[in-house]
């Protein structure tokens, strides 16, 4: 490392040290969550969902998530579990994908990058006792680090249990976003979303962080639902993990939010099987669930009454 590597490391612990994750209201406009997040990298917002809807929603989940191995690495966690293919599996869940309170600031957040954002990924992650804590990272790398020129996520973890220092609550580098892929993250610069069940930890793609070590006696459970630009590959395929026979029961909506949408011009369109002339030669992903060809290849409405 030379010395103006160093030094800029040197700024970047005093900017960050004794920092905290701010804590936002469950009625906080997009504008003020997307000014947290591009200012810190991310936000929690407190009390956005009930005991209820959680006790509902780990009624749909659990017999899922109680089948699911640990995991097979330091990276995965070996005292930690993660299921996934929510958007099929849970209607709870499916109403937390489509959330307004989210989905306003997430389309804000990646206005500048895309057309259309759609759904990367659904996982419950359960951190056990006795799981060490994960690597600091960005979840940006799912591509490699080709990517350092603009943000490709935007990311939740739910609480669906009380998140404390003690049982992993989300390790955060507040402020790391801008920051070099090989920054050295010092443990005074990390700090943990600590926040009570039904609240929710917002967060980009870019900034720093990791799961947290579990030296308690229970479960630390969150739901992460994360969303990127409709161009890029979804982490989650959404077309296997919920194919078209299951998703022709959402309302379209969130159909084209998991994918089956034209990603930007030319994204995503597809020539249906069948006999020559039999179907249209060119469509898009709406016509597998169904629906007649009323968007055109940029996504826009098509026929006598567009404009």
């Amino acid at each position: 490392m030379n010395e103006q590597e160093k030094q800029r490391n040197v700024i970047q612990k005093e900017a960050v040290t004794m920092a905290q994750i701010q804590h936002l209201s469950a009625d906080a406009a997009a504008e003020d969550i997307v000014t947290v997040l591009q200012r810190d990298g991310a936000a929690i917002i407190d009390d956005l969902i009930s005991p209820e809807f959680i006790s509902e929603l780990r009624a749909e989940t659990d017999p899922f998530m109680e089948a699911t191995d640990n995991g097979f690495d330091d990276f995965t966690g070996f005292q930690t579990t993660r299921t996934g293919g929510l958007l099929g599996r849970s209607a709870k869940c499916r109403e937390l994908i489509a959330h307004q309170s989210i989905l306003a600031p997430c389309e804000q957040f990646l206005a500048p990058y895309c057309e259309r954002v759609q759904l990367h990924l659904s996982q419950i992650i359960r951190i056990r006792p006795g799981e060490t804590a994960q690597m600091i990272h960005r979840d940006r790398w799912a591509w490699g680090k080709h990517l350092a020129h603009i943000e490709p996520q935007f990311n939740t973890i739910w609480a669906l249990t009380d998140f404390t220092r003690d049982n992993g609550a989300t390790q955060v580098v507040p402020g790391s976003s801008q920051w070099p892929d090989n920054a050295e993250i010092g443990k005074e610069q990390v700090v943990q979303a600590e926040m009570a069940a039904g609240s929710v930890l917002v967060y980009s793609g870019c900034v720093f962080h990791g799961g947290g070590a579990n030296r308690s006696t229970r479960d630390r459970i969150g739901l992460n639902i994360t969303y990127t630009l409709g161009w890029l590959r979804q982490e989650e395929n959404q077309y296997l993990s919920c194919p078209p026979e299951i998703a022709t029961e959402f309302d379209r909506s969130l159909q084209e939010l998991a994918g089956y949408a034209m990603g930007q011009y030319a994204l995503g369109y597809f020539s249906p099987p069948g006999a020559p002339g039999e179907q249209p030669e060119i469509a898009p992903p709406q016509y597998a669930l169904g629906h007649p060809i009323d968007v055109s290849m940029m996504g826009l409405p098509v026929g006598p009454d567009s404009k």
